[in-house]
């Protein structure tokens, strides 16, 4: 039978644990863990997560990036975005096995509140892994591979696409391209993974497997949606690669993803990690 990352009960497994974070990784983690402890401390730091790849246990040296993040007793300030950038600045120049580091700041009364729970609360529930503090996992619910789900996890494509087309105006450099292929293939695999997930009831995080598969259910695309996995994990500077993916894939998914679970709740954002 094909895994598809449930529990015996049909709710969504917790991905992630720290057992199953590389060796090549655990000084890295144990370095953010006494970093977020020294800024922070138990004043403002409620708990502290990790997610991606590490936890997962399919980080490659070098390659993959540390994902973290923080929920703190009250609201994000300009402080503890500092905070964080200075935490960020300290791991990726410390550790030459880690490419960039991101650290999500919210509060954990936005995480628990109603207009959370099935996307900040999901993510921590089940796509985080506890790293400090009291997991939140506890105070939240099992999660289904439902179509309320897939609307308030990634159903504001539409509202993202016209930023990244100013973004891609903007971009002046391999370099920038790069930055922003890896962030456009990731988000499209991801959306197209979530348009299909209740058809095909199940959950992963991979990138490969996430457009597998998508492309059963929608083997037009199957190819664009390869693509978009491959910048994903080696980001690109084409130009063809960036207009297929915005211009193209993305406004199709955007459409689809409207038509077949509408559109996410407006809502204010997390104080996120630079992109």
């Amino acid at each position: 039978m094909e895994e598809r990352g449930l529990e015996p009960d049909g709710t969504i497994a917790r991905e992630g644990a720290l057992d199953r974070v590389p060796a090549a990784f655990v000084p890295v983690v144990d370095a953010a863990r006494a970093h977020i402890t020294a800024e922070f401390g138990t004043t403002r730091l409620h708990s502290a997560y990790l997610y991606g790849s590490i936890p997962r246990g399919t980080a490659l040296p070098g390659v993959s990036d540390l994902d973290l993040q923080l929920a703190l007793h009250d609201e994000p300030t300009a402080a503890d975005r500092a905070g964080a950038d200075a935490i960020e600045a300290a791991l990726d120049s410390a550790f030459p096995q880690i490419d960039g580091v991101g650290i999500l700041l919210t509060s954990v009364r936005l995480l628990l509140s109603e207009a959370e729970l099935h996307d900040g609360g999901f993510f921590t529930a089940c796509l985080c892994t506890s790293l400090l503090g009291p997991d939140l996992a506890r105070e939240l619910p099992r999660y289904r591979p439902t179509s309320l789900l897939a609307r308030e996890t990634n159903g504001d494509l539409a509202r993202v696409l016209p930023r990244w087309r100013a973004k891609v105006a903007e971009a002046a450099t391999d370099a920038d391209r790069r930055i922003l292929s890896r962030a456009v293939g990731r988000r499209l695999v991801r959306t197209g993974f979530t348009l299909v997930m209740p058809r095909w009831g199940g959950w992963t995080s991979d990138l490969d497997r996430s457009a597998e598969i998508f492309g059963r259910y929608h083997p037009e695309r199957a190819a664009q949606m390869r693509v978009a996995a491959a910048v994903g994990r080696t980001p690109s500077p084409e130009p063809a690669v960036l207009a297929m993916l915005v211009d193209d894939l993305g406004p199709w998914l955007a459409a689809e993803y409207a038509a077949v679970h509408g559109e996410k709740a407006e809502k204010a954002p997390p104080v996120r990690a630079p992109s």
